[in-house]
């Protein structure tokens, strides 16, 4: 078994799937360390619908997909925030197949992805409970930066230079 890496339709039946398991978790780990419960199913839903993909589709963002042994299985999205700089959001692998190296693929892809969209640097926003985010970020080569976004979650902020840029895709 072995994971692989495609782009993905932001609107695909998979990606869908992923955004609401990603969304699911980190909404839940929020108000289960905040307010010792889980989200309101009602809140989700509105959440969910709420939040465009659209950030994530060509020309400007790409969204790939981690399948392991052919199922959807993690996702990472990258966007440019203006035209040396993009930004990784959305990296999630599926509970039960976390610790088998997917999360660091899914990192490397939107790298390149990044690269290919004319980024030479890479950012991104992470909330202090999500230590194991934080921890794969630092091994990964992001160091802790000056805050890039005023997002209300954010609590630690990263960056990456990731060299020249390449001819940037159409």
């Amino acid at each position: 078994m072995s994971w692989t890496i495609a782009p993905e339709p932001v609107d695909s039946p998979a990606a869908a799937a992923l955004w609401r398991a990603y969304y699911t978790e980190v909404s839940d780990r929020w108000y289960l360390l905040h307010e010792g419960r889980r989200t309101d199913p009602a809140e989700l839903e509105r959440e969910i619908a709420a939040r465009s993909s659209a950030e994530l589709a060509p020309p400007s963002g790409r969204l790939l997909v981690g399948w392991y042994d052919g199922e959807a299985a993690g996702s990472a999205g990258v966007r440019l925030l203006d035209a040396e700089t993009a930004e990784l959001t959305r990296v999630f692998v599926r509970d039960e197949l976390r610790g088998r190296g997917g999360a660091a693929l899914l990192v490397a892809a939107a790298e390149e992805a990044a690269r290919a969209l004319g980024a030479n640097r890479i950012v991104l926003d992470t909330r202090g409970d999500l230590v194991e985010a934080r921890a794969l970020y630092a091994r990964l080569g992001y160091a802790e930066s000056e805050p890039h976004n005023d997002d209300t979650y954010a609590e630690h902020w990263f960056r990456k230079d990731l060299g020249a840029a390449r001819e940037p895709l159409n």
